[in-house]
């Protein structure tokens, strides 16, 4: 896929890899929102390319609840750590997934 660096990606539909990547973030991700998440699936996600990758992505965590997460992933020669970056709760499946 090319990607003018910098610039996002349409909404794409998660696949194994994205959650994978959300699986990675997780414990972080109930931290910050003070919670558990019995459910916690990645519905959908656009990408970011910097010195890394920005992920967004929309998850669902039960009921009609979705958050947005935005993970970055360093570089493979800075390691590739997942390091989620910021939350957004009380999300709808409706919501679009934009820059925060």
């Amino acid at each position: 896929m090319s990607m003018m660096c910098g610039a996002a990606s349409a909404p794409m539909d998660a696949d194994e890899n994205i959650q994978r990547i959300c699986d990675g973030v997780k414990p972080q991700a109930e931290k910050k929102a003070g919670k558990t998440f019995d459910v916690f699936t990645a519905k959908s996600y656009t990408r970011q390319t910097v010195a890394g990758t920005n992920y967004f992505v929309k998850v669902h965590v039960g009921g009609e609840n979705h958050i947005h997460l935005r993970i970055y992933e360093k570089l493979p020669c800075h390691g590739g750590a997942l390091e989620l970056s910021n939350i957004q709760l009380s999300k709808s499946s409706e919501d679009p997934i934009v820059y925060f």
